[in-house]
C-alpha cells in the first residue's frame, strides 16, 4: 500500500517508535565505544535526548506535522546530553524549520527537510569531522535527492538502506574505528532512528518491551525527576499534578503468599501502563523493579504481590515535595534578592568529594554528573537560571559536554562563558586563576590558560578485549589514560598508576594529586602516594577522596 504523505497522527506514531527503538539499543550503541573503558554512554545520551524530544510530541495536541517537528526539535535541544544528543538535537532542528509551516509532509518534503538537517548538523560543528553521524546523515540526504518521492514507505526504506550503508562507510573515514573493529556510535543511533521511521511507515513491528539494566533505570528515574522538579523551578502548582505518587517497588518473582501469576513481563507492564505514566520495569530471573507515577500506590503493591513478595517499597508524595520546592524557592528569593553575585561558576562533577573539592576552590553550583552521566542542556540552563547572578561560567569537564553547555549559554537569559576544561584536572587548576574582581571575559581567558599546566592521568579497567595504537588489551586489565591517550597497560591496578605518573613527570613536575574513587580506601591512596614520594622525594603529593565512579584513581601533575 503506498503511502503519499505524513500526517500528524502518524508523525508522532514515527517518533515515539525512534524513541522506543533507541531505547531498545541503547547499550548496543554504547558498547561501540572506541575506547575499552566502562563509560560508554552514547547509546544513553542519544536514548535520552530523544526520548525529551518525545515526550514533547506526546504532550502537543496540534495537528500540523510542522508544529510537532518544532516541539520535537525544542524537547531534543533541552534534553540533549552529550555531543551525539546535541548534534542529534540539530538534525532535527534543521528538519522542524523546513517543515515549519506543512500541516502534512510529503516526499518532497520529506527530502527537503533531510537536506536541511545535514546543513544544519555540519554548520553546529566547529571542524565537522567524517566517520561520524555526520556521514550518516550526509548519505540520508543524498539519498533522498536520488529516490522515488512518490512512496513515502519506500522512500524510507531508501533512506535506510542509504543510512546504514554510509555508517559502514564510518571505519574506512576515522581510522581510530577501524582499529577498534567498530563503527561510530552516534552514526548507529541515528540508523536506530530512520529504521524505526521506515518499520512505521511499512507497518512492520516496533519493539515496544524494552528492559532497561538496572544502571539505565536508575539515570532514567534521576533524569525523570531532575525534568519534573528542577525544570519546573518551582512553578508548578502542585494541584496541576496528573499523578500525585511517584512509587516504586522491587518484587521477588515466585515468593510469597500471595502469589497468583508466573511472571510475564507484557502483562505485568501493561497493567501498571494503565494507572500512571513514567513508568519503568525493569527485571532478571528473580526480581522484578518498578518505577511508576500514580494515583494508586497501594495497586501497584497489590499488583506487585501477585507475582511475588516485596523486597523493597518507596513512595513519595510529588504534590508535597513541589509544594516544599515552592516554599524554599520562596524562601531562597527573599533571601537572595539582595545579594545577587556578579558571577556564578557551574561545575559538572561526579563524586560527592569532587564536588566539594570544587566548592571549597569558589564554585557556587555544582551539577552531579560527567562520564557516565552526562547533564543535559536543560539541566545545565537550570542550574544557570537559579544562580541568582548577573553572568555565569560554566566549567564541563568532559569534552562530551561541551555543546550542551554552549547551547545552554546561547539560550540563557545572562551572559554566559565556556571554560572549556575536558578533564575534572583540568576544571581544578582553572579555578585557581578565578579572581571574583576581574570581568568574566577576563577569568575565562586566564582559565583558559590555565589548562595546557596541568597533564590529566585516569585510570580504569577495560570492559572487552582489544587493540589500539598498537597497544593490545585484554578485558579486566587496567589502562593509564594520559591526556586522552591509553599509554600504560597492567595487571595489577597500583602499578598502573605508578607507571602512568612516571609518564607524567619529568624534572620540572612539582605536585602531584591524587583523587580517589569510590571502591578504593583511604589507606590504599596513602599507599599509591608514599610510591609516588620514592620515586622523587621533592614532589609534593597531595591526595584527596574523590568518591568518582568507573575510575579508581584520578591523578594531575603539575
Amino acid at each position: 500500500m503506498s503511502i503519499s504523505n505524513i500526517n500528524s497522527s502518524k508523525f508522532d506514531q514515527m517518533v515515539q517508535a525512534a524513541a522506543t527503538t533507541l531505547n531498545s539499543n541503547a547499550e548496543f550503541i554504547n558498547s561501540l565505544n572506541v575506547f575499552p573503558v566502562p563509560d560508554g554512554d552514547t547509546g544513553t545520551n542519544m536514548s535520552m535526548s530523544f526520548q525529551s524530544g518525545a515526550d514533547y510530541v506526546s504532550k502537543d495536541t496540534s495537528e500540523s506535522v510542522g508544529k510537532l517537528a518544532q516541539s520535537l526539535a525544542k524537547g531534543l535541544l533541552m534534553g540533549a546530553r552529550g555531543n551525539s544528543g546535541v548534534i542529534l538535537s540539530q538534525i532535527f532542528r534543521g528538519f522542524s524549520k523546513s517543515v515549519e509551516n506543512k500541516d502534512v509532509l510529503n516526499g518532497k518534503d520529506i527530502v527537503e527537510a533531510f537536506q536541511n538537517s545535514e546543513k544544519t548538523a555540519y554548520g553546529s560543528v566547529m571542524k565537522p569531522t567524517e566517520g561520524t553521524i555526520l556521514t550518516v546523515i550526509r548519505g540520508i540526504s543524498e539519498a533522498g535527492q536520488k529516490s522515488d518521492v512518490n512512496d513515502l514507505a519506500k522512500l524510507f526504506d531508501s533512506l535506510y538502506d542509504a543510512a546504514e550503508k554510509a555508517l559502514q562507510s564510518t571505519p574506512d573515514l576515522l581510522p581510530v574505528l577501524k582499529q577498534v573493529g567498530v563503527v561510530d556510535s552516534g552514526g548507529q543511533g541515528l540508523v536506530f532512528v530512520i529504521k524505526a521511521f521506515a518499520d512505521v511507515l511499512n507497518g512492520r513491528e516496533i519493539e515496544t518491551s524494552h528492559q532497561p539494566n538496572t544502571g539505565e533505570m536508575d539515570q532514567m528515574i534521576d533524569a525523570s525527576h531532575e525534568q519534573s522538579h528542577e525544570s519546573a523551578q518551582g512553578k508548578l502548582n502542585p494541584d496541576d499534578i496528573v499523578y500525585g505518587y511517584c512509587t516504586q517497588i522491587m518484587v521477588r518473582i515466585g515468593r510469597g503468599k500471595e502469589v497468583e501469576y508466573d511472571f510475564d513481563y507484557d502483562k505485568f507492564y501493561e497493567h501498571l501502563a494503565g494507572i500512571g505514566d513514567s513508568l519503568l520495569v525493569v527485571n532478571d530471573d528473580e526480581i522484578v523493579k518498578v518505577h511508576v507515577h500514580t494515583e494508586q500506590p497501594g495497586e501497584v503493591i497489590s499488583w506487585g504481590q501477585k507475582f511475588g513478595d516485596l523486597a523493597n517499597v518507596k513512595i513519595d508524595n510529588m504534590r508535597l515535595q513541589q509544594e516544599t520546592i515552592i516554599e524554599n524557592d520562596d524562601n531562597k528569593a527573599e533571601d537572595t534578592k539582595q545579594e545577587r553575585k556578579d558571577i556564578a561558576i557551574i561545575a559538572v562533577a561526579s563524586g560527592d568529594g569532587i564536588g566539594e573539592l570544587f566548592t571549597s576552590l569558589g564554585v557556587t553550583d555544582v551539577i552531579k554528573g560527567g562520564q557516565t552521566m552526562n547533564p543535559s542542556t536543560q539541566d545545565i540552563l537550570d542550574a544557570i537560571n537559579n544562580s541568582n547572578a548577573k553572568n555565569a561560567l560554566i566549567i564541563p569537564n568532559n569534552g562530551n559536554i561541551f555543546m550542551a553547555a554552549q547551547q545552554a549559554a546561547d539560550v540563557a537569559e545572562i551572559p554566559v562563558e565556556i571554560v572549556h576544561a575536558k578533564t575534572i584536572q583540568q576544571g581544578l587548576t582553572s579555578m585557581l586563576s578565578f579572581n571574583p574582581d576581574a570581568s568574566l571575559q577576563d577569568n575565562v581567558s586566564e582559565m583558559e590558560d590555565m589548562l595546557d599546566t596541568v597533564i590529566s592521568g585516569d585510570v580504569t579497567h577495560a570492559v572487552r578485549d582489544t587493540k589500539i595504537d598498537g597497544v593490545k588489551i585484554n578485558k579486566d586489565d587496567f589502562m593509564g589514560i594520559i591526556d586522552g591517550k591509553i599509554q600504560i597497560v597492567k595487571t595489577d591496578l597500583t602499578e598502573t598508576a605508578i607507571e602512568m605518573i612516571k609518564e607524567m613527570i619529568d624534572e620540572d613536575s612539582e605536585v602531584v594529586t591524587i583523587i580517589y574513587g569510590d571502591g578504593i580506601t583511604e589507606d590504599e591512596a596513602n599507599d599509591l602516594s608514599e610510591k609516588v614520594e620514592a620515586i622523587d622525594d621533592e614532589l609534593e603529593v597531595e591526595v584527596h577522596e574523590g568518591g568518582q565512579p568507573v575510575y579508581p584513581y584520578l591523578i594531575s601533575v603539575e
